[in-house]
């Protein structure tokens, strides 16, 4: 239940408190971890095509969030990329990857406010809507079932 103003406090914070380089991913470089990578299979699903296998979704997480690593990781080693939370990317949204940049960085061409991009499904949602292709976009507010993930290396 974080906005994406928020993680972008948090990680101003955790960025002051450590060495840095800690942000949000860019919506490819979400993808491409969540499709596996240069080892993905193409599933439907991060890690492969039985979402009760690898997330939590309508049908089986409770109706709650639930802690990360339960189930099954997909080919990098990466948890809960389909199901459990979205996860904000540092993009805005837009229609199309049309003129999306060609290196993997966030596309950020707008005002500040915005939407942004967030990936992944939620608990609350239905396997379709879980899928890796899936991509949603919220105003920076709070919502259940919205968290984030942390990328942290190359900064573009």
């Amino acid at each position: 239940m974080v906005s994406w103003d928020d993680c972008q406090d948090f990680l101003d914070e955790l960025n002051r408190r450590t060495k840095g380089g800690y942000r949000l991913p860019s919506e490819a470089e979400w993808e491409y971890a969540a499709r596996g990578g240069r080892y993905g299979r193409g599933m439907t699903y991060a890690g492969g095509e039985l979402l009760d296998e690898l997330g939590w979704y309508d049908y089986n997480s409770l109706d709650e969030t639930q802690l990360v690593g339960q189930k099954r990781p997909n080919e990098l080693g990466l948890c809960d990329l389909s199901g459990n939370v979205l996860e904000w990317c540092q993009d805005h949204w837009h229609d199309s990857y049309k003129g999306a940049p060609a290196d993997g960085s966030a596309w950020e061409d707008r005002a500040k406010s915005a939407n942004r991009v967030d990936r992944g499904g939620s608990w609350s949602y239905d396997a379709v809507r879980s899928r890796v292709a899936i991509r949603y976009y919220v105003p920076g507010y709070r919502l259940r079932g919205l968290g984030l993930r942390l990328a942290r290396g190359i900064d573009f």
